[in-house]
């Protein structure tokens, strides 16, 4: 058992449907799917519309003309009381929420818990030889996945025992994950690779590659040595006492302490502050880059997604500060949260940084340059808050025990809040708007929630609009209920090791808004189906557009019958998570449905 003393105690005494669609399983898997798409049906069935109606009913592969949805803003709350506890008892009318300090109408509410997204099958067996004799593994079922949680080291900024900490600390978390969890390992040097899994050994061993890997010399000593944090007060924020101080180390390591060779001795220092900013700008922006494709991955990922990013943090300079706005940007887009880690736990401030690499200082300047590695060490936090703060996420940072950090920063809340509001007479100008949730009843407890988002920068054309959230609700696991549309799926052995699966789509008409023109009831749905497989990698898929030009008297028919749609594919048995959305052109509504389907070998 590990020593209690040991969490109150410094560790250191001595001394950081497509861009979606890309990420999750490649342009070739998807351009391959709509070059040869899977047998489906291009008009609807027989069965449920009638040959004299087929004109009227019918499917197509080009893009309908589409109405633009309102704008429509979420924000997911957790609440919790002085203890950390979860409340889980509260109303909307509890809630209020700002746009710029200006009240907002929240206009949806729902809530999540765990158990919110557990899948029950969806599907029969329709092969004579299968009919109840193979229902399907119902476990299997049950262990699909729900979240996807990818947990990033920053191993280009990590010191040795910060790697040995996190490692022993995220070894641990892997046994406690649940079935439903899935857990992707990388990092910021991308030389570790571990895709969304829940293979414990597999998680484990990846875990043993995570080892400092720092971008720039160990060892190596500049004359005069300047660090990032100095050289972005020297080059960006034009501190003369950064300037005099580099100068006068460049005075005692290249002239011997000479003060007749102070000019030559400043261009050497402002030359060494020039180099270490690029260096270490080009560090940030490598970091930065990992961290996007890693997203990009999550993104694409169906169902909760949180990012736990396992840093001793590291400065960003006014320069980079927008590439850190635009990453919390994409990560609200996508529904992201982040969760931050301080890997150098509970610390002190190291006057002489890295004891197995020591500074070499000039008696003159050592007690300045003391005070520019604290001023670093504490600032380099500051974008490990950010992350967290901006996208809803937690801040562990000060702490000892890493593993309840990681066992918090991956585990699903008890209860989530999820509001939605319209903004009105939203500009577009790409500004940033400050969101800011409270509770009516002012009580004090601690709220978890994103603190704003960005206007859009254009606007944006229907289709592609219209394309982009129907991607975008594809790679979820919300369920939507604009539309009343029932999701159901069959299968049929082929083989022992091929099977067809039939995604059948029944939809409501009366629950649809057509438009009434030339004596027919019109409007176009898109239908995209996506299948994935139990690591949650996008396997198959299809879209089509039902054109719908509807007689009175078939739309008074199909207002009590409705009519059902159906896609067919060619998968291997296996357990899968089958993705339903529809979006109507005239109502700008949309549907969304989870299935789940267990083909036995």
């Amino acid at each position: 058992m590990e020593n209690p003393l040991r969490l109150l105690l410094p560790r250191r005494t001595s001394g950081r449907l497509l861009s979606a669609l890309l990420a999750a399983c490649s342009a070739v898997c998807w351009a391959q799917a709509q070059e040869h798409p899977p047998q489906s049906e291009s008009q609807a069935p027989a069965a449920q519309v009638p040959e004299n109606e087929a004109s009227e009913v019918s499917t197509r592969d080009t893009s309908p003309t589409f109405r633009v949805r309102v704008n429509l803003v979420l924000v997911r709350v957790v609440v919790r009381d002085g203890t950390g506890k979860v409340v889980t008892d509260l109303k909307k009318e509890d809630f209020q929420l700002s746009d710029n300090r200006k009240p907002q109408i929240i206009s949806t509410f729902s809530t999540e818990t765990p158990e919110s997204h557990k899948l029950a099958s969806t599907t029969t067996p329709v092969d004579a030889n299968a009919s109840e004799k193979e229902p399907g593994d119902s476990a299997a079922i049950a262990a699909l996945p729900q979240r996807f949680v990818a947990v990033v080291f920053d191993d280009t900024d990590m010191l040795v025992e910060d790697a040995v900490w996190v490692r022993s600390a995220a070894a641990r978390l892997f046994a406690s994950l649940a079935p439903t969890d899935r857990v992707g390992l990388y990092s910021t040097s991308g030389q570790v690779t571990q895709e969304f899994t829940q293979d414990h050994k597999a998680l484990e061993k990846s875990l043993l590659a995570v080892v400092p890997r720092p971008l720039g010399g160990v060892g190596f000593h500049d004359c005069p040595e300047v660090g990032y944090y100095q050289a972005d007060q020297i080059e960006n924020k034009r501190d003369l006492q950064a300037l005099g101080v580099a100068a006068e180390d460049a005075l005692q390591c290249a002239f011997g302490g000479d003060t007749r060779m102070s000019a030559q001795a400043q261009a050497l220092a402002t030359a060494a502050a020039a180099r270490a900013l690029a260096s270490g700008d080009a560090q940030v922006g490598y970091v930065y880059r990992h961290l996007e494709d890693t997203m990009k991955r999550l993104s694409g990922m169906p169902g909760q997604r949180v990012m736990v990013f396992v840093s001793p943090g590291f400065i960003v300079t006014s320069m980079l500060s927008l590439e850190g706005s635009s990453l919390i940007d994409r990560a609200n887009r996508a529904g992201v949260v982040i969760n931050t880690i301080d890997a150098r736990g509970l610390y002190t401030p190291d006057l002489m940084g890295d004891i197995s690499d020591p500074p070499h200082d000039s008696k003159k300047t050592i007690g300045y340059k003391s005070s520019y590695r604290i001023a670093m060490q504490s600032a380099q936090s500051e974008i490990l808050a950010q992350l967290a703060d901006g996208t809803g996420g937690t801040f562990f940072h000060n702490r000892n025990d890493i593993d309840e950090g990681l066992r918090e920063a991956t585990a699903a809340p008890a209860m989530s809040y999820l509001l939605g509001f319209s903004p009105q007479n939203l500009k577009v100008n790409g500004a940033y708007h400050t969101l800011k949730v409270t509770l009516a009843g002012k009580q004090k407890f601690n709220i978890q929630a994103r603190h704003g988002y960005y206007a859009p920068r254009t606007i944006a054309d229907p289709a592609e609009a219209a394309k982009e959230e129907i991607q975008e609700a594809l790679f979820s696991q919300d369920e939507i209920h604009d539309l009343p549309v029932e999701l159901q799926t069959q299968f049929f052995k082929k083989d022992p090791s091929q099977a067809r699966l039939a995604v059948l789509t029944h939809v409501d008409v009366k629950g649809i808004r057509f438009r009434k023109a030339d004596g027919r009831n019109r409007d176009n749905l898109t239908v995209a189906t996506a299948i994935f497989d139990e690591d949650g990698n996008f396997v198959t898929g299809g879209e089509k557009i039902v054109e719908m030009k509807l007689l009175d008297k078939t739309f008074e028919r199909l207002s009590h019958s409705g009519f059902t749609l159906k896609s067919s594919f060619d998968i291997k048995p296996g357990t899968y998570l089958v993705r339903m959305v529809v979006r109507d052109a005239e109502g700008a509504q949309m549907a969304a449905r989870n299935g789940a389907v267990s083909i036995p070998y």
